[in-house]
């Protein structure tokens, strides 16, 4: 079927016409809920200020859907264990963008055995003693494992550019030193998936307000939150230099709009299933034989 100028009668489709027909209706009115990881790769320098819509999703809808990709993240980390199969997630973004939202829906279903969150805060002065990727080198994944970096080393070109903890020396330098950092990781073996949460300024002071007024949320709030919303426009040119720059073909970036938390969270484990599971045959492990042999023996298995 294709659609021209002139339109015939919808009588005149068949029903999977019309039913293409509204599909694509609803894609343009931007009410489609179908979501793609590679609607999100950013190949060049983004344009944060200019992304002013934010897709929603019906709460129907994200439940079915995270409880499935709940269940296809639960194969992919079964099928890792006992292979050099590993990854590394990085999720980055403003204050108050989702991330912790995201790290508790994977901690709810992936086996903590296997399944490592660092929430990455300023380093130590013992850690600033020693090249800032350091620290981070300690805390990749071992084989069979899932690692989540709640903020990482982005940081060298994030806050510690902003806030004047790192030369300007130092973070430009940092672009080069992460990309080659990464290409190690991916050359090693390790998947790879960098996700930022956009929101927008509006939505960040709702959030905050949010937190003031609920007692359990409280706690997520720290002077550095109100500091860096102070300088929202030097963070937001520093996000565009930082995923201009380091956003490859290896290691994409992939930018996340999340003023629906709903949204930005099936996005995001859309992304984390393209970029954990291709190629990883999910297919459950048949049954040892000598596993299989003993049990029959003590259970009287037939």
């Amino acid at each position: 079927m294709v659609l021209s100028a002139g339109y015939a009668p919808i009588w005149e489709f068949e029903s999977d016409e019309i039913a293409a027909i509204l599909a694509c209706l609803k894609a343009i009115q931007g009410r489609c809920t179908t979501v793609r990881a590679e609607d999100f790769i950013i190949s060049k320098r983004p344009r944060l200020g200019s992304i002013t819509k934010h897709r929603k999703i019906e709460f129907t809808d994200y439940e079915r859907r995270l409880s499935s990709m709940q269940s296809i993240l639960q194969a992919v980390q079964q099928a890792y264990l006992g292979t050099k199969e590993r990854a590394v997630i990085v999720l980055e973004g403003w204050d108050t963008a989702g991330k912790g939202g995201i790290v508790r829906r994977l901690g709810w279903v992936l086996d903590p055995r296997s399944f490592k969150v660092h929430p990455i805060s300023a380093p130590s002065s013992h850690e600033r003693g020693k090249h800032y990727l350091q620290r981070f080198w300690e805390k990749l994944p071992e084989h069979g494992q899932i690692v989540v970096f709640d903020r990482s080393w982005y940081g060298r070109v994030l806050v510690e550019r902003v806030e004047g903890f790192a030369t300007k020396r130092q973070w430009r330098r940092g672009y080069e030193e992460i990309n080659q950092f990464e290409r190690l990781l991916v050359e090693d073996g390790i998947r790879t998936a960098k996700i930022f949460l956009h929101i927008s300024a509006g939505e960040q002071i709702r959030r905050f307000k949010d937190r003031i007024n609920n007692p359990l949320k409280r706690w997520k709030l720290s002077y550095e939150d109100f500091r860096n919303r102070e300088r929202w426009a030097d963070y937001e040119i520093a996000i565009e230099d930082m995923i201009e720059k380091t956003s490859t073909k290896r290691a994409p970036w992939y930018l996340v709009p999340t003023n629906d938390k709903l949204f930005g969270r099936i996005a995001a484990f859309t992304i984390l299933i393209d970029r954990l599971g291709k190629g990883v045959n999910l297919k459950p492990r048949p049954l040892d034989p000598e596993i299989a042999a003993r049990a029959a023996q003590l259970f009287d298995l037939s």
